[in-house]
């Protein structure tokens, strides 16, 4: 800009050719001229005077070998909820250098545990929350969605939302992502069959629930159905409106109500010879053989990428439209296109960490290259545990929530 305004200069001396008196003064208003307008255009071309945001503040670093930690605090505060603020918590995991493990809470499929005490019992590296569960009454801490751990299924899907499977093969994990639907069926004879509405959960009216020796000492059921305590595949005992039968430890217990009840009343004797048809059967049938290489599966939904695109799938998921568009604290499990695994904690409801819709999720998780990913249990379960410590803020006052599930991670 100074080269520029001393040519003006020159080139306007030369032209007029007139008196020195008038040429000073005429040159001195001219670079009065050009300097008033030169701050002008530079601060037009200074990035940094265009905007208030402040940049992100981002910390990184492997806590092993292939697995890093990336902490970021992002937005700023101001009266449109689009602008932040948000504290977000990363992990990103080369499953050829680290390894996941799921687990339950207590060990068992009514068990709650904190994300903190689940890391340290199982001395894990680092840990996140992970399912959707049961908070209040007899069966607070039953997982709500799918759940199969050592290759023992838990808990059936629920409304078919989205799960993340792990697949051990040669040494190394494979994370899957998809939608499962469950079907099971008892199994008397050829002409004698009931279909299993569910397994370890509450037994609602007219259902025949299975309950297996991971969910609890006994059924926890009331006293309004029949139940039949099944080992070596064959019924040794029927116990009807006496509720929350022993389950024997190499067998289990099948729990019927209503009409259900009435079926098995009819059908079943002691010394009945049972067989169980349990099955998980993807809805991407292009997937079903990955899924069933899968031996550790945890549900979630809503599906938030597909194909490394934002796809959420809350309404067929019958999740309602609120849940996506409210700002929540969010938990989040994703693969990249390298096979790489990133597990995502963002806080909310706070004034440091507003939280996140949905839709913003699964924009920081394409950013961060996610291919597949899927929401899982958030709120006041958000938890990220790193060496034993809390790295984020969840956000109940009481602290810390104990939780059904966590996904653990390790070094190899």
């Amino acid at each position: 800009m100074r080269a520029i305004n001393i040519a003006l200069v020159r080139g306007a001396e030369e032209r007029l050719r007139i008196s020195g008196t008038t040429r000073r003064s005429l040159c001195h208003a001219i670079i009065l001229s050009l300097l008033l307008v030169a701050p002008i255009s530079l601060h037009a071309q200074d990035p940094a005077t265009q905007t208030n945001k402040p940049r992100d503040q981002r910390k990184s670093g492997f806590i092993a070998p292939g697995i890093e930690h990336i902490q970021i605090t992002r937005g700023y505060k101001s009266d449109k909820e689009t602008t932040g603020p948000w504290f977000i918590n990363i992990l990103r995991i080369d499953l050829g250098k680290g390894r996941l493990q799921m687990v339950h809470g207590m060990d068992e499929a009514v068990g709650l545990e904190t994300v903190s005490s689940l890391a340290s019992r199982y001395g894990a590296l680092a840990a996140v929350n992970s399912g959707y569960f049961r908070t209040t009454g007899t069966y607070r801490g039953d997982a709500v969605g799918v759940e199969v751990l050592k290759g023992k299924l838990l808990s059936e899907p629920y409304n078919v939302r989205a799960a993340a499977g792990l697949i051990e093969k040669n040494g190394r994990q494979e994370l899957i992502f998809g939608h499962l639907k469950f079907e099971g069926q008892l199994v008397a004879g050829p002409k004698v069959k009931h279909s299993i509405d569910g397994l370890n959960r509450p037994r609602g009216d007219n259902e025949l629930i299975l309950f297996t020796p991971e969910f609890h000492r006994t059924t926890l059921t009331d006293s309004k159905g029949l139940e039949l305590i099944v080992r070596g595949g064959r019924i040794i005992e029927q116990r009807d409106m006496k509720g929350s039968g022993a389950i024997p430890s190499d067998g289990f217990v099948i729990s019927a109500s209503g009409s259900a009840r009435e079926w098995a009343l009819k059908n079943l004797r002691r010394g009945t010879r049972l067989r169980l048809d349990l099955k998980l059967s993807p809805v991407e049938t292009d997937q079903a053989a990955a899924w069933k290489q899968a031996t550790n599966i945890i549900g979630g939904g809503p599906q938030l990428i597909k194909n490394g695109r934002v796809e959420i799938t809350n309404a067929a998921e019958k999740m309602l439209p609120s849940f996506v568009s409210d700002r929540h604290p969010r938990t989040a499990i994703a693969r990249l296109k390298s096979g790489q695994v990133l597990l995502v904690a963002v806080d909310g409801r706070q004034a440091e960490s507003i939280g996140m819709s949905l839709n913003m999720l699964a924009d920081l998780l394409v950013e961060f290259g996610a291919v597949e990913a899927i929401n899982l249990d958030g709120g006041g379960s958000t938890t990220m545990v790193i060496k034993d410590k809390i790295v984020n803020k969840p956000s109940d006052t009481t602290g810390e929530r104990p939780v059904s599930d966590a996904i653990l991670v390790y070094p190899r």
